[in-house]
């Protein structure tokens, strides 16, 4: 499939049992074979589940809570939302179960906050961008790379008791740790100052990337 160009809007859809849980509109920032490098910034068109635009707007975490079992029971409902308050980069390889996340303050200087790797199944690209499926688990990293913590790993063993999280894809995430934290403590990959991420900043004249039509079709 033909990559995709500097500027042009890339979608990324989490997708469960052929119906999308998530799509969110991205701007392609490169595209190598190393990795689709995607920028977002506030404005960006998502659609997500309403229980999580509740629970975003009233802080009810019993919103939260039901998204999990309405994601196994596949008895969900899409609703708009729009990025806010942060800027970030996804920095997506080919067949790897993981994504790093550079997040920036847009209130200041832009400066690097945190990396976020958000575990997830490897990517299949798409005419519009690409699918892949948000395996709840995440690693949250200082921007010095000098400490990081694991988070949401009570969501993560509530989707394997449920059936989100299958037992292939715990071991795939098992490995994947294991790969992002070599990643980390070497200072490699995205994380090596020479990727330039730590001073990324949007083109100003590239729009808010919006989701096309038909984005909740999978073929």
């Amino acid at each position: 499939m033909q990559g995709f160009r500097p500027g042009e809007t890339a979608v990324r859809r989490d997708v469960y049992r052929q119906k999308v849980w998530s799509a969110h509109a991205l701007r392609v920032v490169e595209d190598t074979p190393e990795a689709l490098v995607l920028g977002c910034g506030p404005g960006a068109e998502l659609s997500v589940p309403t229980t999580w635009i509740e629970w975003l707007r009233t802080g009810d975490e019993s919103a939260r809570l039901r998204a999990l079992p309405n994601l196994a029971h596949g008895n969900w409902q899409l609703g708009h939302w729009t990025w806010r308050t942060t800027a970030h980069l996804q920095w997506v390889p080919p067949e790897t179960w993981f994504s790093v996340n550079a997040f920036y303050d847009v209130t200041g200087d832009h400066r690097l906050t945190h990396w976020y790797v958000n575990f997830q199944r490897p990517m299949r690209r798409t005419p519009i961008g690409f699918d892949t499926f948000d395996l709840l688990l995440d690693l949250v990293v200082a921007p010095d790379l000098s400490r990081w913590e694991w988070k949401d790993e009570d969501e993560y063993a509530q989707g394997r008791r449920l059936g989100v999280v299958s037992e292939a894809d715990h071991q795939s995430v098992g490995a994947a740790r294991e790969e992002a934290l070599a990643l980390i403590r070497a200072g490699s990959g995205p994380f090596a100052a020479e990727m330039g991420l730590l001073h990324w900043r949007p083109e100003p004249h590239w729009p808010t990337p919006a989701l096309p039509a038909g984005v909740l079709t999978v073929s």
